[in-house]
């Protein structure tokens, strides 16, 4: 079966036979940038269909048509695996939330910290970054992106089945330690540039489904923290083994 080199994703169902209309933005990225004629082959997902191929049916400058033709990959959900993070610059927070997608998280909390430095937190812009994320790497699922929130409300109302694997810069210097942790529904803590107050360190210690843990010798910047988590926490019990 032809294979698109175009994947996009769709707020809409999907089946064979299927007629799907694109909207103005997504029109202009398939036929004015990338310049797709009717007949030329698109991948399209929803979250829900898994991954079809489609073809253009109808290409205009604000709008289109693609026609589904048939499924070429199942619905592949990313392990039950929540990020939670406060936020950093921009684009340094683009670069969290695209990794987090790439690496397979099933949500994406944005936490707000006393000391969480980032500037105006959009929960749109970054649910479009996860959009555009899940197009670039084949995913089949758009992790939700929670609308912001102080970490301490967020902690009040925790379900108490979902452990939280915190990422404690206090342990730094410490062998990582993330073997052996139970298998079940996971949340990865990382905390803001310059860390968690002593006040929420010690909220945060007084958790029941807290487990503190190390990254491993040094202190890592943010970013890289939530990509070296997401990944020792996949390696151990996520669908990396």
């Amino acid at each position: 079966m032809e294979q698109a080199k175009i994947r996009l994703y769709v707020d809409q169902p999907v089946a064979a036979g299927q007629p799907v209309a694109v909207g103005e933005g997504q029109a202009n990225y398939l036929f004015n940038v990338m310049r797709l004629a009717p007949g030329a082959p698109v991948a399209l997902f929803n979250g829900h269909d898994g991954e079809w191929l489609a073809r253009v049916e109808q290409a205009g400058k604000r709008a289109g048509i693609l026609r589904a033709e048939a499924q070429v990959a199942p619905l592949r959900p990313p392990p039950d695996l929540w990020l939670l993070f406060a936020p950093i610059k921009k684009a340094r927070t683009d670069f969290v939330v695209e990794k987090a997608v790439e690496l397979g998280v099933a949500r994406i909390l944005p936490v707000l910290t006393r000391r969480t430095q980032g500037d105006r937190i959009r929960q749109d812009k970054m649910r479009a970054h996860a959009i555009e994320a899940a197009e670039q790497c084949g995913a089949t699922v758009v992790p939700e992106v929670a609308e912001a929130q102080p970490l301490d409300r967020l902690l009040a109302s925790w379900p108490t089945g979902r452990r939280i694997l915190w990422a404690d810069e206090g342990l730094a210097g410490t062998a990582a330690t993330f073997a052996g942790l139970p298998p079940g529904p996971w949340a990865i803590l990382i905390g803001p540039e310059g860390g968690f107050t002593p006040e929420e360190r010690a909220s945060l210690q007084a958790l029941p489904q807290i487990v503190a843990a190390s990254l491993g010798p040094r202190i890592l910047r943010a970013e890289t923290a939530a990509v070296a988590a997401i990944t020792l926490w996949q390696a151990h019990l996520g669908d990396w083994k």
